[in-house]
C-alpha cells in the first residue's frame, strides 16, 4: 500500500496528492478519505460578502472605477473581519470570504463591516456609495489554508450572500442561528428558492444586548 504524503501547512498541493491517491485502485478510499478529513475538515462559521452592483457600476464608471471601490471595500471588510477573530480565505474580484471559529464572532465581523462602510458613505459622494450583502453558515467545511472552502453549509451561505441578500441584509443559514446565544438578536424568517426548492434562512433585523453589544444592531 502506498504511503500517505505528509501535510504541510494543510495546502492545495497535499490535498491534491491525497486526492491523486485516492483516485488510484492501489489505495484504500476510506484511509484517503479520513487523511482528508483529518487535515482539512474543520467545525467553522463562514462569512460571504459580495458587494453590490458590480456590472452596473462597471458599466457606468469603468472598471478601474470599481476596482477602487473594491479596495475600499477591502479597507472596510479585512478589518473588521481580524477585530471578530476570523481569517480571509479567498477573494474573487467583488467577493470576499472569511471563516470564523463560531457564528457569533462572523455575525458580529458583518456587522462591524456594514458600519465601517456606513462611515466610509457618508463622506462620499453617491456614485462611490459602497453597499454589500453577505451569508453567514457553521457547520463541518474542508478548509485549504488561503485558498478555497467547500460544504454544504459553504454552498448554502454563498447563495445567500451574492443571490438572495440585498444591500445591507445579513443572511443566515438555521445551523448558524442556532449557533448563536439565545436572546442577543433578532431574525426574521424567510424562505428564499435556491434551485429548485425553498429553504429556510434567516435576515438579521437588530442586536437585542445594549452592552456590550448594543451598538452593532442595523436599525
Amino acid at each position: 500500500m502506498d504511503t500517505l504524503p505528509t501535510a504541510k501547512a494543510h495546502d492545495k498541493a497535499y490535498l491534491h496528492s491525497l486526492l491523486a491517491q485516492r483516485n488510484q485502485d492501489s489505495t484504500p478510499q476510506p484511509e484517503i478519505d479520513a487523511a482528508i478529513e483529518a487535515a482539512f475538515v474543520r467545525t467553522v462559521a463562514m462569512l460571504v460578502l459580495d458587494m453590490c452592483g458590480f456590472s452596473s457600476t462597471t458599466s457606468r464608471l469603468g472598471v478601474i472605477h470599481f476596482l477602487a471601490m473594491v479596495h475600499q471595500m477591502e479597507q472596510a471588510a479585512v478589518p473588521a473581519i481580524v477585530g471578530n477573530g476570523g481569517v480571509v480565505i479567498k477573494q474573487e474580484a467583488d467577493n470576499l470570504f472569511a471563516v470564523f471559529s463560531d457564528p457569533l464572532h462572523a455575525l458580529e465581523a458583518a456587522l462591524d463591516v456594514v458600519r465601517a462602510l456606513d462611515a466610509m458613505n457618508a463622506v462620499q459622494p453617491p456614485d462611490r456609495a459602497l453597499r454589500v450583502s453577505m451569508g453567514i453558515g457553521f457547520g463541518p467545511t474542508l478548509v485549504i489554508a488561503e485558498s478555497d472552502l467547500f460544504g454544504a453549509e459553504m454552498n448554502l451561505a454563498c447563495k445567500l450572500g451574492e443571490d438572495i441578500a440585498g444591500p445591507r441584509q445579513i443572511l443566515l443559514t438555521p445551523a448558524a442561528v442556532a449557533g448563536l446565544p439565545s436572546g442577543q438578536y433578532r431574525f426574521r424568517e424567510i424562505s428564499p428558492t435556491i434551485g429548485a426548492a425553498p429553504q429556510s434562512a434567516f435576515e438579521f433585523e437588530a442586536s437585542l444586548l445594549k452592552k456590550p453589544l448594543g451598538t452593532h444592531g442595523l436599525r
